[in-house]
């Protein structure tokens, strides 16, 4: 009988790093570990990467099989923006894809180069979510820190250097920043926001090695270490995705997406032209709140996160962070339509309603820009993240979306796709290939129900009545287009 060859695949998300030890051959998850992180609260989102090294040590050493592991792969938060000093430590801690502050900085570069422009050469309009802003801010409100930077990292990025020493990314996470295109590092967006390509990780082909594990970590010595990619990346990776199958995530921060037969370049900003880890695409919508925020409308309505009643006119627009589709990064959250008869049941499915609305209203774009017809819909949705399991969010996605929806049996897709990343590099078969054959997307298909058009127009209406409310003040607006 051959020996047993186990791989881990690593999730460093916004709240925590989760860690599987996956068997090469079947795909069980032999092993688990999870460590917490913390993110500051106030007007910024930011973290200490060395916390998240620490949690990357703990969680992998709680699999069980760091000391065996045949190969490693990390998938990590996109758009974070890490800043290291020549030692490799960092500058400050690092700005979160949920920082919002560098709202101004986005909007100055889209009006520098046009929005077409942008989608053009990068494949995104950017927002404040993605780190070219995140650098633009932090030149602009912290100079002598950026003045200190030696290395510009992202997330996954950051950990799979500390594993390795080895500087690189790979193209899906690299697709995020704002400054990266099919042709490489754009020079022209990287010196209107005062950034030098010497500073930034080479960008290495998709199912080739980023290096060997250094020795000092609770991986074994010389173990081969994959390229890593975003978060959303490792998912379609670890889903086995086709062209044109979406994708609903519902975690911290809400995705719609698939993988595209066509480089996506959408001008309005809508749907972020991400590229995949695998060579193609990944045509992207992402809403900044999620699951946190309905959980905290149950809190403030004293529910269960699963106590919903229907019925009622309220709408919700859960924007507690601001919102990044729509594009409302100023925005805050708004409940329209109470009535003495409301009940806090119907508050809470109304934020869940709110929620949802912006990824299965933009869920037509995102298939459109990857080269799908959308009214040609065929395989069931897949719906994932945290919040896949619980039967509100199940029967909301049914409700508003109109499709019929599978929940995958399989959990922590991102360290799934990572985990299939190292695979391959033993198997020499593609990472899609690999999560395919462990037959990851099984689970049941919830039967579609008629898409309940009235609640989305109602939301609808009511975002376009109360934009005026949301958008950022006037004297913050001047202020980003002065800098």
């Amino acid at each position: 009988m051959p020996a047993q060859r186990v791989v881990i695949g690593v999730d460093s998300s916004t709240q925590s790093t989760k860690a599987l030890a996956v068997d090469v051959g079947t795909g069980a998850v032999l092993g688990e570990g999870r460590a917490a992180h913390s993110v500051s609260a106030g007007p910024g989102r930011e973290s200490d990467p060395e916390q998240w090294w620490r949690a990357f040590c703990e969680a992998t050493a709680a699999t069980g099989w760091a000391d065996r592991a045949a190969a490693c792969s990390i998938a990590g938060q996109q758009h974070g923006l890490v800043t290291l000093d020549p030692a490799g430590r960092p500058v400050r801690p690092a700005l979160l894809w949920n920082d919002v502050r560098s709202a101004p900085q986005a909007a100055a570069l889209a009006a520098a180069f046009g929005p077409a422009e942008l989608a053009r050469r990068t494949g995104s309009v950017p927002t404040a979510a993605f780190t070219a802003a995140k650098w633009a801010w932090l030149r602009a409100h912290e100079p002598a820190a950026a003045d200190r930077v030696a290395a510009v990292r992202l997330p996954h990025d950051f950990l799979t250097e500390r594993l390795t020493g080895e500087p690189v990314t790979d193209r899906g996470d690299a697709s995020g920043t704002g400054w990266w295109g099919p042709g490489g590092y754009d020079p022209e967006v990287l010196a209107r926001i005062g950034l030098d390509s010497a500073l930034l990780p080479e960008v290495i082909a998709p199912g080739t090695r980023a290096g060997l594990v250094r020795a000092g970590t609770p991986l074994r010595e010389g173990v081969p270490v994959a390229t890593g990619t975003g978060d959303n990346m490792a998912a379609a990776i670890g889903l086995g995705l086709p062209p044109g199958r979406p994708v609903l995530s519902l975690g911290t921060s809400g995705t719609v997406y698939a993988v595209g037969r066509t480089r996506p370049a959408d001008p309005n900003g809508t749907v972020a032209g991400f590229a995949d880890a695998l060579g193609g695409w990944l045509p992207l919508a992402c809403t900044l709140n999620c699951t946190l925020a309905v959980d905290r409308f149950a809190a403030l309505a004293g529910r269960d996160r699963e106590d919903v009643e229907g019925g009622g006119t309220v709408v919700v627009l859960p924007y507690l962070d601001g919102e990044r589709t729509p594009d409302l990064p100023a925005a805050s959250g708004l409940v329209h339509g109470l009535r003495h008869d409301t009940t806090p049941g119907q508050l809470l499915q109304a934020a869940y309603d709110g929620a949802a609305h912006a990824l299965l209203t933009a869920l037509d774009d995102v298939l459109r820009a990857g080269g799908e017809d959308p009214a040609a819909a065929g395989e069931p949705l897949l719906l994932i993240g945290g919040g896949a399991a619980g039967r509100a969010w199940q029967q909301t996605v049914l409700r508003l979306s109109g499709r019929p929806v599978q929940v995958p049996e399989a959990r922590e897709l991102v360290a799934l796709g990572a985990a299939a990343q190292a695979a391959a590099l033993l198997t020499g078969e593609r990472a899609d290939a690999v999560a395919r054959r462990w037959r990851t997307t099984d689970g049941r298909v919830l039967e579609p129900v008629p898409r309940d058009d009235d609640t989305l127009e109602r939301i609808t209406g009511t975002l376009r009545r109360a934009r005026a409310l949301q958008e950022a003040p006037p004297q913050e607006r001047q202020e980003g287009r002065g800098r």
